[in-house]
């Protein structure tokens, strides 16, 4: 009996086993990657990162895919590590400063040619960085260049007739100075009160580059790799506005041709590293929508797919993918705090409303997860200095005057007409009133409306999007809280002091939304219906604000540089920081996607002998 009993017991055991196994066959696992995966035999990397490029000119590439192909065909002084953002030699092979970190001082290979074969030297970087200043706002980040010693970006030609003379920048204090220009013949006579500086930036030499800044700046290699400050050898090749395939290069490609079917590069035969470059021809794809890239993708068209906006049901389908990435994007959204009036004068009161509201919860309700909870100003680390904290938040307005919220005026909190700022706004308010007991008007202002509102002060808490070119921390800081305004119910005037506003930034490169991805891709077009469609358009397309002034208001100089005296201060409220997606194929290696949205083809490889 015994016996029987332990043939049965093994016989069901058997027979489960393999009802297991029937089901697993009958249900297998999905596929670890989004579609085909045809291993290359050449190193010849195909990717796709939007559009046709619309320059190849370092000075006026914004984004994807500019800068993308700007840093494959030049080399700066430096570049960033694709993992670390850490700056690493390029052209310069190594730098020193000065104990104040005002003068930097980069000594430069000597085996850096240009393609023409001829010697890239230190009279390079000088004439590229004065063509900058030159093309004055016209560049694309020129905030990038405020804290180099002499430099002013005028607006007019005729302020630069004025402002170029004779080698010499004039930086200009305006609001110590009488000089007021009002057209181009007024411009050409009229006699700059402000002391002289010279330029910046000296060849010391073939091989030594000197920079003085204004201000220390201990990070400013980092600052040097942004594609911006690649030197050019020849800007009449850029004067005809057309993408040029002859242009003069320096960087470890070199352009071969460029068409409606994209830009292809390759390596370049006297790039002075060209030994470590393992891709022999790199195929930049344009694709116009997102629905188009993910199909391209899946059948195996191209390599990498990057700067595409997807929806974010086709991001909750793509997230088990292994081929599929995503990063925290270098940009950040905030609410500006008017200190000039009150209460936020007060850094209590100013600290309590920045750790009393529930940022993830923000971020996963009202932004479907596709943003990231900004804890801090910067997006670099995971510094957690405004996480919520309701008990620190009620003592800090208590010993402020207002325990339990109570005798707290009413305040605006002024938004741009945009649903999804709208929506943040409303929770954010709702939070402060379920937290703090404090009831906040939030106003929804059109562009002219809204532009009007921070010109003149006229606002409690604005909203405000940054976008942050680079790694370096000076910049960032001074870009996002420019001087302190002095309000008098006036414009502020654009140039202060030698430092200059205009736009921060845009990630417009990020907006090829996904309108229509039909069923065979990951979503189905009925992915239109939903009430999320346009969350991922809004996110990229809203970070563009940014102050517009006139000549009429005085201004203190006092600017925030670092993360510290950011913390100390508290000038804004962090919300969140936008996140960016990627597909690389399995057998790519060394494709390394980041925060700056900058990988560096110079570490990739094709793995020929991939296999699944």
């Amino acid at each position: 009996m015994l016996a029987y009993k332990i043939k049965f017991l093994l016989f069901t055991f058997t027979f489960l086993l393999f009802l297991a196994s029937c089901n697993e066959i009958q249900s297998p696992k999905s596929e670890p990657f989004y579609g085909e995966i045809k291993t290359p035999e050449k190193q010849e990397f195909r990717w796709s990162n939007g559009t046709l490029p619309k320059t190849l000119d370092p000075a006026f590439a914004v984004g994807s895919p500019e800068t993308d192909i700007v840093r494959a065909i030049y080399e700066g002084l430096t570049e960033s590590d694709s993992k670390t953002l850490k700056p690493i030699p390029a052209i310069a092979t190594k730098w020193t400063a000065s104990p104040d970190k005002k003068i930097w001082t980069f000594q430069l290979r000597k085996d850096a040619k240009w393609s023409n074969d001829k010697s890239i030297v230190a009279s390079d970087f000088v004439n590229s960085w004065k063509r900058l200043v030159e093309l004055g706002n016209k560049v694309s980040h020129p905030n990038l260049l405020r804290n180099i010693s002499g430099i002013y970006l005028p607006e007019t030609s005729a302020e630069r007739d004025v402002f170029l003379n004779d080698e010499v920048l004039e930086n200009v204090n305006t609001s110590k100075s009488s000089q007021t220009i009002k057209s181009n013949d007024e411009a050409k006579k009229t006699t700059i009160d402000q002391k002289k500086l010279k330029f910046g930036v000296e060849a010391i030499g073939d091989f030594v580059l000197k920079v003085t800044l204004n201000q220390a700046d201990e990070d400013f290699p980092s600052l040097v790799s942004h594609p911006m400050f690649s030197p050019i050898q020849n800007a009449k090749e850029f004067e005809s506005g057309t993408l040029n395939a002859a242009i003069t290069t320096s960087g470890a490609f070199r352009i071969t041709s460029i068409g409606k079917d994209g830009v292809t590069l390759d390596r370049a035969s006297n790039y002075w590293n060209k030994e470590k470059i393992s891709l022999n021809r790199v195929k930049f794809v344009p694709i116009e929508t997102a629905e188009a890239a993910l199909q391209a993708y899946r059948a195996g068209d191209v390599d990498v797919l990057t700067n595409f906006s997807f929806e974010p049901l086709a991001l909750k389908l793509l997230k088990p993918f292994e081929d599929f990435r995503k990063d925290k994007f270098a940009a950040v959204n905030l609410y500006e705090f008017n200190k000039n009036h009150e209460p936020f004068d007060d850094v209590r009161v100013r600290e309590a409303f920045a750790i009393s509201f529930d940022r993830k919860r923000l971020s996963e309700d009202e932004m479907d997860g596709v943003t990231q909870p900004a804890m801090s100003y910067l997006p670099f680390n995971d510094d957690t200095n405004f996480a919520e904290n309701l008990v620190k938040a009620k003592q800090l307005l208590t010993d402020a005057g207002f325990p339990n919220g109570e005798n707290f005026p009413q305040f605006r909190l002024v938004v741009n007409r945009n649903d999804l700022q709208k929506r943040i706004a409303n929770s954010v308010a709702k939070m402060w009133l379920q937290n703090l007991g404090i009831k906040v008007e939030v106003v929804v202002k059109s562009r002219e409306e809204f532009e009007t509102a921070q010109k003149t002060g006229d606002f409690e808490l604005i909203r405000r999007g940054i976008v942050l070119p680079t790694a370096n921390e000076h910049n960032n800081l001074a870009v996002m809280f420019p001087p302190t305004e002095i309000v008098e119910k006036k414009a502020v005037s654009e140039k202060h002091d030698g430092i200059f506003n205009s736009n921060v930034g845009h990630i417009s490169d990020l907006t090829n939304t996904a309108s229509n991805i039909s069923s065979n891709s990951v979503v189905n077009s009925n992915a239109n219906t939903s009430s999320n469609t346009q969350l991922n358009s809004e996110l990229v397309n809203d970070f563009q604000v940014e102050k517009k002034p006139t000549d009429e208001q005085t201004v203190e100089q006092k600017l925030i540089l670092s993360n510290e005296e950011a913390i100390a201060e508290i000038p804004a409220i962090p919300l969140y920081f936008p996140e960016t997606y990627s597909l690389v194929k399995p057998y790519i290696q060394g494709f390394e996607t980041n925060i700056l949205d900058a990988p560096s083809l110079k570490t990739v490889k094709i793995n020929s002998e991939w296999k699944r």
